[in-house]
């Protein structure tokens, strides 16, 4: 997935502090208007109002939405595939996936805007990153649910399908982001309170890590 050459400042060299301090302010922004009224619903007027900036100031950076879009997506993308790609082979297998479910949470509290992105750019047939779930995200998948598979041959791990236990951590982890309406409507006021995160981190860690922990 490409940005198009999106980025108008020096393309082929290092920007600059300030060149990289505003391209995050931008991108942040852009994340926020795109996650609430989707590609089409967003305009670069109201991303470069939320990033404080002019319209033409934002578009000397990207010059077009799309190319905003784009470059939001690759960076949401790279965020939430890094704690996968450091599922470590020579790790111990529950702490590993111990750590990749606590980083998962993490995202998913912090960062639910960058899940709803990708939620609907999911749903709308994945224009934009389509070849980069079939190309990247599935050598990604394909290698780690071999180290897991190993595991579960050399009696490490239960034995359950690999490739579904990754899609079952992706579905429970990002279900916090994705579903924050009803998770609110369902719990009232209990969803707000300090401590809800972690305690749903603690309940999902153990109904996942229990299930292939071998007994």
């Amino acid at each position: 997935m490409s940005a198009g050459g999106a980025d108008r400042p020096s393309p082929s060299a290092p920007a600059t502090r300030i060149q990289a301090v505003t391209r995050v302010l931008i991108l942040d922004a852009a994340l926020d208007v795109f996650s609430r009224h989707g590609f089409r619903g967003s305009t670069v007027d109201e991303i470069a109002a939320r990033a404080g900036m002019s319209k033409a100031n934002l578009l000397y950076y990207y010059r077009r939405k799309q190319d905003l879009y784009e470059a939001v997506l690759e960076r949401t993308l790279r965020e939430w595939l890094q704690p996968l790609e450091a599922l470590d082979a020579d790790g111990d297998p529950v702490e590993e996936l111990r750590r990749y479910i606590e980083a998962k949470l993490v995202l998913s509290a912090e960062r639910p805007e960058a899940s709803r992105l990708f939620v609907n750019e999911i749903l709308a047939g994945a224009p934009v990153i389509l070849p980069t779930l079939q190309t990247s995200l599935r050598s990604l998948v394909a290698e780690k649910a071999a180290i897991i598979g190993a595991w579960m041959s050399e009696g490490r791990l239960t034995p359950v399908d690999p490739i579904h236990l990754i899609f079952a951590i992706w579905a429970t982890t990002q279900h916090y982001a994705d579903f924050a309406v009803q998770i609110r409507a369902v719990l009232g006021t209990d969803a707000e309170r300090p401590g809800f995160h972690e305690d749903a981190s603690r309940a999902v860690l153990s109904i996942i890590l229990q299930g292939v922990t071998p007994r």
